[in-house]
């Protein structure tokens, strides 16, 4: 029975890189077919000729206005929730008070209300606030849509950090604060690297806010850009899977480098300490 089970799991972990890869094998090897060559081949046909026009029409296009949109929004966005985060974690996971259990479950709650839920009251905020069609318009919403999940994680992880620390710390004179950015923020980084690199991955990909927030090019973010490959009868199907072969280089960069940081910080946060 052992036997079988090791030379199964092997034979499954292959079969599920096969079936996870091929989609990324497949834009790739669309992305550098001609038009005509997408509609008169085989749909899983790979290239003739490596045709890199698609690129060229990308990047000679808005696309790193983009690329720079999406820098700035996920780079703010991220190093708030992360923040914010880290400090409502260490309340909830530390700090004795007589709502505590009450907030936490409020906040853990909102992991549960459906996105499309906020779209209509986000969007007239969003006007009445004169914030439409700038860059800090999707700021707010990425922000509160990701803090459930975040301070979920990091609560678990700072629960886990030995009391005695802390006392030892109080008796050395130190207060919450001091407590917090000397001991409770170093000791956490696995979790904050996984808050990090987990949010970061999904505000890269998000389409539905930027597309309702943002209306030109100058504040659109990288998800939309395979807007500009779209007409109305008909659909440059080469150049935007170039679009998002181009957007998705560095998400599986940031993965695998820190596929194993996301890991250990989601087991280690999913435990009570």
């Amino acid at each position: 029975m052992k036997t079988k089970l090791q030379f199964g799991t092997p034979c499954l972990a292959l079969i599920w890189l096969i079936v996870t890869t091929l989609p990324f094998i497949f834009v790739v090897a669309t992305s550098l077919k001609t038009q005509d060559e997408t509609f008169s081949a085989p749909v899983w046909a790979l290239p003739q000729h490596l045709y890199f026009g698609n690129y060229a029409a990308v990047l000679e296009g808005p696309y790193f206005t983009y690329f720079r949109n999406s820098a700035f929004v996920v780079g703010v966005s991220v190093l708030l929730i992360v923040l914010v985060s880290a400090m409502a974690a260490y309340a909830f996971a530390r700090l004795r008070f007589s709502l505590n259990k009450t907030l936490f479950a409020i906040i853990v709650a909102g992991m549960i209300v459906p996105l499309h839920a906020t779209l209509v009251p986000i969007y007239l905020l969003t006007r009445n606030l004169g914030l439409y069609d700038t860059p800090f318009a999707l700021l707010g919403p990425y922000v509160a849509l990701s803090l459930p999940v975040s301070i979920f994680i990091l609560t678990g992880f700072m629960r886990q950090i030995p009391r005695e620390l802390e006392e030892a710390a109080q008796l050395d004179g130190a207060g919450p604060f001091r407590i917090f950015s000397r001991i409770f923020l170093p000791l956490s980084t696995p979790g904050l690297a996984t808050v990090a690199i987990y949010n970061g991955i999904g505000l890269w990909n998000e389409f539905i806010f930027a597309y309702m927030l943002t209306s030109t090019p100058e504040h659109r973010t990288l998800p939309l850009a395979i807007w500009d490959f779209q007409g109305q009868y008909s659909s440059n199907v080469p150049a935007m899977l170039a679009v998002v072969t181009l957007t998705s280089l560095p998400l599986i960069a940031a993965y695998a480098f820190g596929q194993e940081r996301v890991i250990k910080g989601m087991m280690a946060g999913s435990l009570k300490g």
